[in-house]
């Protein structure tokens, strides 16, 4: 797409990239985002003042044609006097001098026609605030604009960028270097094993988003097939990210807030007013690295074209599958820190009444220990195993706790939501501990994941002799942490 500037500000445009350069060269040390930085501007100045030189032969060559018709005028009888030909302008018979006010279409609304062309962007004397808002915007464009996606992408896609991207625009400018028609068309042919097929537009796309990540090898999941938005936009098959709190995090560790209740009291007239600020603190969940492997036969590769449009709905099934687990009973060393983890040895613990028994009486029992503003919004979670003890409580089939007991989408226990993890404990066992239900607003459990999983393809396997098995396959890596921020929106079921 042609550089759409008129010559004063392409001139001024030139003038702000060589300072700009000049403020990176002085630098003693360049970081990832300097160097793309500089290279992004090093390749704008060149279309600029291609453009600008374009503009300026034009002009020459209209005030040759003006000339010349003059001289053919003031020949003809009635022709007007040589050297009153008519005056011109800059670029004037074509578009790259249109008024911006008179035709709006020239400058500012062709802005967004590629939100994936950065070179139009001004960042010298504009702050991060300002880079990152415009970046931001573009990435907002980007995703209704992107390949592949279906509305439903689209929606989750926007709430990640305008739910949890910094003011730098991190989340954004990832956004637009792996949504773009290039970069998609390049990671296709590499994940099929024809990376001898990308041509130098989508190379620079693949070298582009690069310099967006800290991973060593692999190549960024484009945007619109990362597993993370494929999760969130189709719902997950885990219980437990159904109800969780679910964030984007940028780096390595997700920072977020917490507060107590504000003490409010009665005040008499004229009262002075008490120290009621609540106690804030920085909760933080640490992001640990997951990996998996996509193996295909050549066959299957070469049989299915679109192949590599399934490939984010496989890597996003086997990350809900993995994570199953390790968000109910994740260690947290290496791993999210599962809920069940996350409230073992807390006073939010509540211990069975009768010793290794569990008796329709424990389940109240939790219920009521939750504090009713934590009630209001509570779920249970649990085995089916412990779910089908308690329809077993009585003959009615446990009618005194479920609702719509025939139904079961979804169980109400107690009116609450009944979720199921198949990794908590599902029978008692005597002498040990037995964490049976989790109650609780899980509001307060965090999920936080990294927008930004990595694929590199493995062009041929090899058998345990050595030798080729005729299958390719795909190794995919991406980062996500959990664990409770409040463990007092809590209650767990020990029977013991």
């Amino acid at each position: 797409m042609p550089v759409q500037l008129s010559h004063p500000q392409a001139v001024i445009r030139l003038r702000d990239i060589e300072a700009e350069l000049e403020r990176l060269q002085a630098l003693a040390e360049l970081t990832v985002e300097d160097e793309q930085s500089f290279d992004e501007l090093t390749r704008e100045f060149a279309e600029v003042d291609n453009h600008r030189r374009q503009m300026e032969r034009l002009s020459a060559l209209e005030r040759v044609r003006s000339t010349s018709a003059s001289v053919n005028e003031r020949r003809r009888p009635g022709g007007p006097a040589l050297g009153t030909e008519r005056g011109t302008s800059i670029g004037s018979g074509g578009h790259y001098d249109a008024d911006p006010i008179l035709n709006p279409d020239s400058v500012e609304d062709r802005r967004f026609r590629n939100p994936w062309d950065l070179g139009e962007m001004r960042t010298f004397s504009r702050s991060v605030e300002e880079i990152g808002q415009e970046l931001q915007a573009r990435a907002l464009c980007a995703v209704e604009k992107m390949a592949g996606a279906n509305d439903r992408i689209r929606a989750a896609a926007t709430s990640v960028i305008e739910d949890w991207d910094d003011k730098k625009g991190t989340i954004a400018r990832m956004c637009l270097a792996t949504s773009s028609p290039e970069y998609l068309r390049a990671w296709s042919k590499l994940a099929r094993g024809k990376g001898h097929m990308v041509t130098p537009e989508e190379q620079q796309a693949l070298e582009r988003a690069m310099s967006l990540t800290d991973n060593q090898g692999g190549y960024l999941v484009p945007f619109q097939l990362d597993p993370t938005i494929i999760i969130t936009s189709n719902g997950s098959q885990n219980d437990v990210r159904q109800v969780a709190r679910q964030v984007v995090a940028t780096g390595d560790v997700w920072n977020g807030v917490s507060a107590g209740a504000v003490q409010w009291r009665w005040a008499a007239e004229g009262s002075e007013a008490g120290d009621n600020a609540p106690g804030f603190g920085g909760p933080t969940v640490p992001l640990h690295k997951a990996d998996g492997f996509v193996p295909i036969s050549y066959e299957a590769l070469d049989d299915a074209e679109n192949v590599t449009s399934e490939v984010g709905k496989l890597l996003a099934a086997g990350k809900d599958d993995l994570e199953a687990t390790a968000l109910a009973v994740g260690t947290g060393s290496g791993q999210p820190t599962g809920i069940v983890t996350a409230l073992a040895g807390t006073g939010s613990v509540i211990t069975s009444t009768t010793t290794d028994t569990f008796a329709s009486g424990d389940v109240y029992k939790v219920d009521s220990a939750l504090p009713a503003r934590h009630r209001k919004n509570a779920s249970w979670l649990g085995n089916r195993s412990i779910y089908n003890a308690v329809r077993q409580f009585d003959s009615a089939g446990g009618s005194a706790l479920w609702e719509r007991i025939g139904a079961d989408v979804p169980p109400l226990l107690l009116g609450r939501r009944a979720l199921e993890a198949e990794d908590m404990d599902g029978t008692v066992t005597a002498t040990q501990d037995n964490y049976a239900l989790v109650y609780g607003n899980f509001d307060n459990y965090v999920i936080a994941d990294r927008v930004g999983m990595s694929v590199e393809f493995l062009p041929q396997l090899m058998g345990a002799n050595g030798r080729p098995k005729g299958q390719r396959g795909w190794y995919a890596w991406y980062r996500v942490g959990a664990d409770s921020v409040n463990d007092g929106a809590f209650r767990m079921l020990n029977i013991t």
